[in-house]
């Protein structure tokens, strides 16, 4: 038997092999047809194309060393630090450039600006752009945004080769990229791969990119490019035990960056929006429970006082469902969403509330620090508990004063269902079963009318943090 027809023998058994596996059962809907496969992409057109467009980014930082004794302490340092190449200082207080990375950009216009990571170029004091014909630009670093690790520079230079932007909200799993960049320093290094998800969740900001394309340290701001040859991202991140490629690295969407790129151009700086709430998640028990037919949206779990949600009349256990006509499905969602809309302008939020919606316009502020809220008080359990599980108090004049609300009672007591479902003393319940709170007799009242065979939802407040908990039913 020949090679040839032994390859061709084992890629019967193979495809005979899939087709048990994968055979649908009798009467079930046919499978969906896969393209034909025609053979593997070859890059090198796609590589030459744009790869005079993508650079070599070195930073250098200086430090001033001291004079006498604490001169060569800091060489002794340095030398240890650095290894035994490490330039060596000059008495006097005279000043020592040190290599400090090494990392990779793509030029985005003729006339000099360039993208790469913001981790590559922070804290630099000098920044060296290099192209792939060996001409070396100082560049200025016009702004840098941690939050979405975006950089921008500039190098005085014109006529220079660029790539094309892409499209990241066209992109499709399974699609061919490839990443250009100095891992290791090593310059002008390719490396080819598919996009293994989109929109994936890493950071509050930024839904990123995974790639099976091998990205390492050095390769960091460097970019991912389509089989058209467009930037779809900038490769920032790698999942990794060891330091090294793993299999999994991320890049930055590029219609992020660009709306990154655009502020820190005009301004040096990113401004985002506030809501001034915090959020956590929607379980599927709690959508059950208040009455949403899945598990989506972002729960309020906290109102800043004197905030925009507050001015706009959100309150705490309200589910925010949309914001701007944009769905939340995640609380990762809504982070995002208001990050992205201008200072000063006017959002529609649309909640779930006490198993109604309703929309509220809110005036979208910018983003700052969030303010604590106040921390109820404590006291000893007592013995005596409800059906729940729960014995509850009025909260006093001065704990509704401290927690700026009227409603709630304290829980003095949690045993049993109530317990199990995470409910404390020293907790203060808002709502019971999508019923605002306002006493002990009035909580004690709706529990005793309540089906133990059901699942109920507590609106809990601990400290400056509040959640819906559902006590689940008697079994």
């Amino acid at each position: 038997m020949t090679s040839k027809t032994r390859s061709m023998v084992l890629s019967a058994c193979l495809l005979a092999a899939a087709g048990a596996w994968f055979a649908p059962h009798a009467g079930a809907a046919a499978p969906v047809t896969a393209p034909a496969v025609t053979g593997l992409p070859d890059f090198a057109d796609l590589v030459e194309h744009v790869g005079p467009a993508v650079v070599n980014i070195r930073t250098t930082e200086r430090i001033r060393l001291g004079q006498g004794q604490g001169d060569e302490e800091m060489q002794e340092f340095l030398r240890r630090f650095f290894g035994q190449n490490a330039p060596r200082g000059r008495r006097g207080g005279q000043q020592e450039e040190i290599q400090r990375g090494v990392g990779s950009g793509f030029i985005i216009s003729q006339d000099g600006y360039v993208l790469t990571n913001a981790h590559v170029v922070e804290g630099a004091d000098e920044v060296t752009v290099t192209l792939t014909d060996r001409r070396e630009f100082k560049a200025k670093v016009l702004g840098t945004d941690m939050r979405s690790d975006v950089g921008l520079l500039k190098v005085e230079a014109s006529n220079l080769p660029t790539l094309r932007i892409g499209d990241s909200n066209k992109i499709r799993v399974g699609e061919w990229v490839i990443a250009i960049g100095s891992p290791f320093n090593l310059e002008n290094t390719v490396t080819a791969g598919i996009i293994s998800a989109k929109a994936r969740d890493t950071g509050e900001y930024l839904p990123l990119i995974q790639s099976d394309v091998a990205v390492n340290p050095g390769n960091s701001g460097g970019p991912l490019i389509n089989m058209r040859g467009e930037v779809i991202g900038i490769n920032s991140q790698i999942a990794t035990l060891s330091g090294g490629y793993n299999g999994i690295s991320f890049a930055v969407p590029i219609q992020e960056v660009m709306r990154v790129a655009d502020q820190l151009k005009k301004t040096g700086h990113v401004t985002r929006g506030r809501l001034g709430v915090q959020i956590s998640e929607v379980t599927r028990d709690v959508a059950q429970a208040l009455g949403l037919e899945k598990a989506r949206g972002a729960e309020v779990a906290m109102v800043e006082p004197g905030g925009p949600a507050e001015k706009a009349g959100i309150k705490v256990g309200d589910i925010i469902l949309r914001f701007n006509g944009q769905p939340i499905e995640t609380t990762r969602d809504l982070p995002r969403l208001v990050g992205a809309s201008k200072v000063g302008s006017r959002a529609t939020v649309t909640l779930w509330r006490r198993g109604q919606q309703m929309e509220v316009p809110v005036t979208i502020v910018e983003l700052q620090d969030e303010k604590p809220g106040g921390k109820p008080q404590q006291k000893k359990a007592p013995a005596e508990t409800n059906a729940l599980g729960l014995h509850v108090t009025d909260l006093s004049p001065a704990q509704r004063r401290e927690l700026k609300s009227d409603t709630g009672v304290l829980v003095e007591a949690a045993e049993g269902r109530a317990a199990t479902a995470g409910i404390l003393p020293g907790d203060v319940i808002l709502q019971l079963d999508n019923v605002e709170i306002k006493s002990a007799s009035q909580f004690n009242g709706i529990v005793a009318k309540l089906d133990p065979k059901k699942a109920v939802a507590v609106l809990v407040r601990r400290e400056d943090v509040t959640q819906y908990l559902v006590i689940k039913s008697r079994q």
